[in-house]
This record gives C-alpha cells, sequence and structure tokens, in this order.
C-alpha cells in the first residue's frame, strides 16, 4: 500500500501454508534485492519472519529465516513489533525474543549428525535461548484481534469473501490430522462475538458472501443457533452464507437446504479411508451407516453432485482397503438410482484420492512413487463406473512435499540449489520441474529417500524435536501403538485423552471453551 520496496522494511513476513511454496519465499527475496542467507543479512536488511503450520518443522527453512513463529500470532506479532522498537541491533533483537513462547530463532541452534545421517543432538548457541520453544496460544479467542476492516482488491481473488473464525482446535483426533494436534485445545468464540464480526466485515468490505472458518464448523457447542441467526442476518442483506466441514446431521441438511435452496451444489464427505478398519487406524471415526446415511438424505434433499475424500498411502492400507473406495461409490450410484430411479441419470460422485504424506503419524514411511503409482492404476481401474470421477494428486509432488515436511537443515541446501536452477510455483502443475529438482538432489548429495521413504524409530531425534507442540511425545507414540492394533481413541468431549495439553491448564481457564472437558 505505501509502494515501498521490501528491503526497506523493518520486518518482512511469510506464512508457511505448503511446503511447495518454499522456493517462492526464496524467489521473493531475490526479487526483493535481500541476500538468501540469515548470515549474509546484517542490520541494513529486514528481520525475516516465518510462521504457520509448515512452520512446526522449520529446519528446511532454517538457513533463510531468522525468527520462525510457532502457534498462534495474535499477540507473538504485537510483542515481536515492540521488541523490534526496544532493540538497537538485529541480535540485540533476536536474543530480545528467543524467550518468548513460540519464537524460534534458528541461529541459536546448531544440529549435529550421525554417521547415519540421523540426527545426534540439536546443540543451544546461545544459553539464553529455551531448550525446547514451547508453542505459543491464544488463551481466549474472544480477545484476541480479528480484522474487520479488511483490505479489498480491484480484481477477484480466490477467497473473495468475509470470513470469520468461530473457533480453534479440534476434538475427534484424527491421526492423520497435523491441524487436529497442532490447534489444541478447542476455544470457541462466543456466538454474540461471531455474528458482531460477521457484520462488521460485511459493512466495511461491501462483500456478498460471509463463510465461517474452523476445522468443523458444526462442532460449536451454540451451532443451531448461531446458524440460524447468520442465516436471517445474511438474508436480509442479500448476501450469500458459506458453512464448510459441516457434520452431515439432520440439522446440518436442513441448514444446507436453506442456503443453497434448489441451486444445489456439491456435498463433500471425507471417508479418508475405504475400509472401517483403516479408518479405525487413523482414528476417522465415521461407519459406513453414518456415510450412506448421509448420502441417503442429500439424495433425498435435491443434491446431484457428491464429492468423497480419501487417502492413499496410509499406514497399514491394503489392496483390500483401496478396493473398498471403489465399493462406496458404487454403493453411493445404487442409492441413488434406488431413490430417484431413472431420473437420477444427472447424478455424478467425484472420488479425489491424495497421497499420505507427513501428519501426527511422523514415524511411518512414505509410499514410493512406485507404490503410488500402482495404486492409483488399480484405484482407476475400481473406479469405472459410470456417473463417477476420479482424480488424484500428483505422486512426484508428494514425494517432494514429504522430504520437505520432514527435513532437517541440510535440506536447506536443496532449497538453494533448486531456486537457483530455476525452481519457481512448484505447486502448479504446468510450472513444477521434477527433473531441476532431481538435479539439485544429485548436485548437492542429498538423498530424498532418507526422509521420504524411511520409517523412524521411537527413539531418533527427529529435526522438529526442538519445537514443543504441546502435544506430548508420549502420546503420539501412544496412538501410534493403538493405531497398529486398529484402536479408536474416543473424542476429547466425551473424556479426556490424555494429550498432554492439560499441563498447561492454568493457562486456558479463562478461555471459552465451549463444552470440551479436556483442559
Amino acid at each position: 500500500e505505501t509502494l515501498s520496496p521490501v528491503k526497506e522494511m523493518d520486518i518482512l513476513g511469510f506464512t508457511l501454508q505448503y511446503e511447495l511454496s518454499y522456493t517462492n519465499i526464496l524467489n521473493m527475496l531475490e526479487l526483493g534485492g535481500i541476500p538468501l542467507r540469515r548470515e549474509e543479512r546484517g542490520d541494513d536488511f529486514p528481520v525475516i519472519v516465518a510462521g504457520g503450520p509448515c512452520a512446526y518443522n522449520p529446519e528446511p527453512l532454517a538457513d533463510f529465516i531468522d525468527v520462525f513463529l510457532i502457534g498462534d500470532g495474535e499477540d507473538m506479532q504485537e510483542e515481536i513489533c515492540m521488541a523490534w522498537k526496544r532493540s538497537s541491533s538485529k541480535d540485540g533483537f533476536l536474543k530480545a525474543v528467543c524467550g518468548m513462547d513460540g519464537v524460534y530463532v534458528p541461529a541459536f541452534y546448531e544440529p549435529q549428525y550421525n554417521d547415519d545421517g540421523t540426527v545426534k543432538e540439536i546443540r543451544k548457541m546461545y544459553d539464553g535461548a529455551p531448550d525446547r520453544v514451547r508453542r505459543a496460544a491464544v488463551k481466549d479467542l474472544d480477545k484476541a484481534s480479528f480484522p474487520v476492516k479488511n483490505i479489498v482488491p480491484f480484481i477477484e481473488t480466490v477467497h473473495d469473501r468475509s470470513v470469520v473464525e468461530t473457533f480453534r482446535g479440534c476434538t475427534r483426533g484424527g491421526r492423520f490430522c497435523q491441524a487436529g494436534m497442532i490447534y489444541r485445545p478447542v476455544r470457541e468464540r462466543k456466538k454474540e462475538t461471531i455474528e458482531r464480526l460477521a457484520m462488521a466485515q460485511l459493512e466495511n468490505t461491501g462483500h456478498d458472501e460471509l463463510s465461517l472458518l474452523s476445522l468443523s464448523t458444526s462442532d460449536h457447542s451454540r451451532f443451531e443457533e448461531l446458524a440460524t441467526e447468520l442465516m436471517e442476518m445474511c438474508a436480509g442483506r442479500n448476501v450469500a452464507l458459506s458453512l464448510p466441514s459441516l457434520r452431515m446431521d439432520s440439522f446440518s441438511f436442513k441448514v444446507l437446504d436453506e442456503i443453497q435452496g434448489y441451486r444445489k451444489s456439491g456435498l463433500t464427505f471425507a471417508p479418508e479411508a475405504g475400509s472401517q478398519r483403516l479408518r479405525d487406524i487413523i482414528n476417522k471415526n465415521i461407519t459406513e451407516e453414518d456415510i450412506f446415511g448421509a448420502v441417503e438424505q442429500a439424495i433425498q434433499l435435491g443434491w446431484e453432485h457428491i464429492k468423497l475424500y480419501f487417502m492413499a498411502g496410509l499406514p497399514g492400507e491394503t489392496y483390500e482397503d483401496l478396493a473398498g473406495i471403489g465399493e462406496i461409490a458404487r454403493k453411493i450410484m445404487d442409492i441413488n438410482y434406488r431413490i430417484r430411479g431413472r431420473k437420477g441419470g444427472r447424478f455424478r460422485v467425484t472420488v479425489s484420492v491424495s497421497n499420505f504424506v507427513h501428519t501426527p503419524f511422523q514415524w511411518a514411511a512414505q509410499d514410493t512413487d512406485e507404490m503410488f503409482i500402482d495404486k492409483h492404476d488399480f484405484l482407476s481401474g475400481k473406479l469405472r463406473i459410470k456417473g463417477v470421477t476420479f482424480n488424484y494428486h500428483e505422486t512426484g509432488t508428494s514425494n517432494l512435499e514429504a522430504v520437505l515436511a520432514r527435513g532437517d537443515r541440510r535440506v536447506g541446501q536443496v532449497l538453494e540449489a533448486a531456486h537457483r536452477l530455476g525452481c519457481r510455483f512448484d505447486s502448479w502443475s504446468d510450472k513444477f520441474r521434477p527433473d531441476l529438482w532431481e538435479k539439485a538432489f544429485s548436485e548437492t548429495g542429498i538423498d530424498p529417500g532418507f526422509y521420504s521413504h524411511r520409517e523412524r524409530s521411537y527413539d531418533e531425534i527427529l529435526p522438529w524435536d526442538v519445537v514443543d507442540p504441546l502435544i506430548t511425545r508420549e502420546y503420539l507414540i501412544r496412538e501410534n501403538e493403538k493405531a497398529k492394533r486398529a484402536e479408536t481413541t474416543h473424542d476429547c468431549r466425551l473424556g479426556c485423552t490424555g494429550c498432554g495439553i492439560n499441563r498447561y491448564a492454568e493457562c486456558f481457564k479463562d478461555a471459552e471453551l465451549g463444552e470440551v472437558t479436556h483442559v
């Protein structure tokens, strides 16, 4: 907005939402005239900061980023800015902020390696730095800042709407889900706060669509009242209301039916796995009866497009589990024909399969490229069903995602080499250059399979162990062992599951936690 060159900024920040954006960070620094490596940047250059979900393993970017912010950023951002104003040098600033919750300064840590390439220790280079960086967590979302005077662009953007976060965290305990672990505990905004923020955003921006944001929107403790009142508010302002991540129960269908009326877009379900055994392994606590019951309601109410999301390459997966994906799609088509008969000809099912990468199953090996290709080919045969479309994630990018998600500091050499060779916009299929990435790995002598296709032992030091996500290692090990036995863990709403957040119960005692009992 000020037309200032980025190299004149005091602090320049990046949000790490996806591993394949990492080369773009280097590209932006270069375009801004800022040296890539942090040791080459003196006091005349901005402090480079990064946060977001991918910052929970900061090591692949540790040679390029001055400060990583781990966890909730609302309070940290203000503290960081005030610390910068008080500091007379970059080194003084780094020493001042490294003791704050959620602040990781990579210059103050130096990984040491064993002869086999695993991490031997993470050595502290500054005594004032913590042994582990404890994730920052906002105690009360009702008191946390939230933007209501958003900048409205002149061009159409991807998320061209008003958005209000209803709550943060999740109690369901999916073992495949990073977000469900790193955003604990659940902290709710009051219904009245959500409505006030939504109204203010709509008035200030003129947006004609409002969306609610959370990991599972209908898990808010006052969701029915909230949805009903927001529908009335939006209808009176001619604003479209979007409620993603709904639990497919009777009330949710009633809400969707009112919102979408006769123009019903697709409904999305995420069974994640094709068999009950594999859903139990990943702790996705839904049954086929839940899936087919929800689909039946949707078809009876007039929906003509069902989207299903699954994963391939999950720990413990067999081809029988993959065959179950085809069976689920086939049974949904049968349900439609039974309910609507020959009129059901326009009905469509889209099956999308992503490749399992890096989650709380942090010790598991990823499938090789050949294994993924075989599974995709197998699924293609099982999903040759009239009315069913099959989409799957590219294997090459999945392998690179795993390397960057699970890599140590040495992977930064590969990033720098790939950037120098011309890698940009790697998440765009027409820009992704696997040949250049292969050359970057070859030039640096780093084996990508060491990071992606190798199973780890529980006693191995992991590159991201310097970060304390507030969830204990013991809990993740216990969940991993239960997964091997296909044992499920109940929702936190039904009682504490011992994830470790209780160690910080005092921190959250004043928070608005809804009906959650695990703190």
